[in-house]
């Protein structure tokens, strides 16, 4: 039995503990934790102290709970899928995502009407309850199993100028990048990526253990006079996926030399 002598409530004690035995690599990465009766004998602690100190390290995000088979250490390892944030081009002028063929839509996407948030508008340059055009895809990867909420969303007033993006606005982002080029526009991007942890809808449709954040992509197209014309996002558990971008030194304006 390993002795509690430490400051605070007792499963806080007991937590701490197992959070050493865990970094330590007593209790291995994947690995069955002790069972309940074990981890009592082992601390000299009741049933409910030991519970609570998992709940705490439950959220902490070191432990896992898969009910019917019990607590796991969570794993330390590496993304199982990297996705490229790259964007090609064709001779013949189509657009081409680097893995963009890794996803399968798991279900039909859903076409929609919409407004823009505080968020979304910053984004698009628009403001509050200004119309979009909105559409949802449930994405897979079926070598890793790695699900992602995708979403498009596009101003309008672009639609107006664009029949097509009206009329189809669940095409792919690929093919709405050539039809915004064939109506005259030179595209660039940005793209921002923060973190923040799960709604409960997200956490359930992308099936993310506890203590999970979320990855969360935007990449805004912009035209010719930098307006923002179409944005895109991707969110998907942080312990699956990493992104991969491949930087260029931007070229510098030539200095003047004085006369």
């Amino acid at each position: 039995m390993s002795e509690i002598q430490r400051p605070g409530a007792l499963y806080q004690q007991v937590a701490a503990a197992i959070r050493e035995a865990i970094l330590s690599g007593e209790f291995a990465p994947d690995s069955l934790l002790p069972s309940e009766a074990q981890l009592m004998a082992r601390y000299g602690v009741s049933r409910p102290t030991v519970r609570n100190a998992i709940a705490a390290l439950r959220a902490e995000g070191l432990i896992d709970v898969r009910h019917g088979k019990g607590s796991f250490v969570r794993s330390s390892g590496q993304p199982v899928l990297t996705i490229e944030r790259r964007i090609s081009r064709t001779t013949d002028g189509a657009f081409v995502m680097p893995g963009g063929d890794i996803w399968q839509e798991s279900e039909e996407p859903s076409a929609y009407r919409t407004r823009t948030t505080k968020i979304t508008g910053r984004l698009l340059g628009l403001g509050e309850e200004e119309a979009l055009f909105g559409c949802d895809r449930l994405l897979v990867d079926p070598g890793t199993g790695t699900r992602a909420m995708h979403r498009t969303l596009i101003p309008f007033e672009v639609a107006e100028a664009v029949p097509l993006l009206a009329e189809e606005p669940c095409s792919h982002p690929a093919e709405i990048y050539r039809l915004l080029t064939q109506d005259g526009h030179k595209l660039t991007w940005t793209e921002t990526v923060r973190a923040h942890m799960p709604l409960p809808d997200e956490r359930t449709t992308l099936q993310l253990p506890d203590a999970t954040p979320i990855l969360h992509i935007a990449r805004v197209a912009h035209g010719t006079d930098d307006r923002p014309l179409f944005l895109e996002e991707l969110r998907f558990g942080a312990d699956r996926a990493e992104l991969a971008y491949r930087i260029t030194a931007d070229k510098q304006p030539a200095r003047r030399t004085r006369t």
